[in-house]
């Protein structure tokens, strides 16, 4: 039988294997290449994925877009659902603050883009335009 570890029975244990517990990433192979990849910091300095977290330390984690700063508030061994995982870990107010600022910022970056692609017409008008504007010049330049 598989011996299950309580909580906070542990004082340290792998950072990868952390992540996939905390549900950072959804397996212990995908918290590796992220860490391989830089995508982990302790400090501002990258760590390896042999790294032992402890109650308290402070990392970042980038996921895509979001970068998070974390405290790691307990340690364990086994997976559970995200409820539980979410008592591992608090995110700084800082964190909060920077996540939601970008979020918004991308949102008005894709207002600025148009909602649909052009239609058939659409696109013979801007055709017809271009055409007629590219004749009226070059009659200017002669």
């Amino acid at each position: 039988m598989p011996k299950q570890h309580e909580p906070d029975s542990m004082d340290a244990m792998r950072i990868d294997k952390w992540l996939w517990a905390a549900r950072f990433f959804k397996t212990r192979s995908i918290a590796k290449a992220a860490i391989e990849g830089g995508k982990v910091h302790h400090n501002n300095d990258r760590v390896k994925v042999s790294r032992d977290v402890r109650i308290g330390m402070e990392l970042t984690i980038q996921q895509g877009f979001e970068k998070k700063t974390v405290v790691v508030k307990a340690l364990s061994a086994v997976r559970g659902g995200a409820p539980a995982a979410q008592l591992l870990y608090e995110e700084t107010t800082e964190s909060i603050a920077r996540r939601e600022l970008h979020a918004s910022q991308r949102k008005l970056h894709n207002l600025a883009r148009p909602d649909h692609r052009p239609s058939k017409k659409d696109r013979r008008d801007i055709n017809r335009f271009k055409q007629e504007n590219v004749q009226s010049w070059s009659y200017h330049d002669e």
